[in-house]
């Protein structure tokens, strides 16, 4: 599978990204944090809005597709485990 690069996506992102860190040199942290805090602070969000998705996803599935469903928490459920697996170098 491949992705063709959106570069007025990554605009808007280090658009969003520089927005941010300058917010947080004007509230008074130092540069190097405020980079570090605006990255974590866009990465949150990302990561909210795709657990937003997945859930209602999952909801959409149970819903219309309930034959299906079963399948679809058991193949989540085998993705968490090796994500946790691979932040615990257990794997």
């Amino acid at each position: 599978m491949t992705f063709s690069k959106n570069s007025e996506q990554d605009d808007v992102r280090k658009d969003a990204l520089l927005a941010l860190t300058s917010e947080f040199v004007r509230q008074g942290h130092p540069i190097q944090y405020a980079k570090h805090m605006a990255t974590a602070t866009i990465f949150q969000a990302d990561l909210d809005l795709r657990n937003a998705q997945f859930t209602r996803l999952l909801a959409w599935l149970k819903e219309n597709h309930s034959d299906i469903y079963p399948q679809a928490l058991e193949m989540a459920e085998g993705v968490r485990q090796e994500f946790e697996r691979r932040v615990t170098d257990d794997f």
